[in-house]
């Protein structure tokens, strides 16, 4: 089971009390009682202009894990990879902090921190595989049962798809509640992806917290 870090030194802002603004908060640090209380809390970190900031969208993606849209063209390129969990977290953030990639926002010290709390237990990646190879996958942070959808990436054609419909099927099949996947966009909206209201989502995330860790990120790293 995860490790419990010790708890933030900070106070952190209640989502609940702001409105009209994404943005709650900026500075404290990357600690792993920060981080895991901003995700209770209904935030997570994303910096922005070199500064540390917490974030809580107003409206918040998420995608219903009986509601991904799944083609059939996607159905049969899901059958190419070979899906494993937890076997190359390093490098599957890696690849989504990479430099070139447009709107990066991965820094140094978010990917030291992540890959601290996949130490601990509670940061998972979902991987696809081809011919012995990493083409694709995700990563995000599981609490209870919340899956916090973090960043994801391909070097094959629907690899990332394809772990997104395998991290949906283990949530499913494990009784998770809840896939966040924070912003909507164009790409997220046409896999199933819906929008909901901040006090929703905190209303969501209530109950997902409470829900069981699917057995495969209960393992051991």
């Amino acid at each position: 089971m995860p490790v419990e870090p010790p708890p933030t030194r900070w106070k952190l802002p209640d989502p609940r009390r702001l409105h009209d603004t994404d943005l709650v908060g900026v500075g404290a640090d990357l600690e792993p009682g920060t981080i895991l209380a901003a995700y209770r809390a209904g935030m997570f970190p994303m910096p922005v202009d070199g500064k540390l900031a917490w974030w809580s969208p107003d409206p918040r993606a998420i995608i219903p894990l009986d509601g991904l849209r799944v083609s059939r063209s996607l159905r049969a390129s899901c059958r190419q990879f070979e899906l494993r969990v937890d076997t190359a977290f390093e490098t599957v953030i890696g690849a989504c902090a990479a430099p070139d990639r447009p709107g990066g926002w991965i820094s140094s010290e978010v990917r030291a921190a992540y890959t601290r709390l996949h130490q601990l237990g509670w940061a998972h990646s979902v991987e696809s595989w081809s011919d012995g190879r990493l083409v694709g996958g995700l990563y995000g942070v599981a609490v209870g049962g919340l899956f916090a959808g973090e960043s994801m990436f391909h070097h094959a054609r629907d690899a990332s798809k394809a772990a997104l419909v395998g991290l949906v099927d283990l949530l499913g099949s494990a009784g998770a509640s809840l896939l966040d996947v924070q912003w909507p966009t164009e790409h997220l909206m046409s896999l199933g992806a819906v929008e909901v209201s901040r006090a929703k989502y905190l209303s969501l995330l209530r109950a997902a917290l409470d829900g069981p860790v699917p057995p495969s990120f209960a393992k051991p790293t």
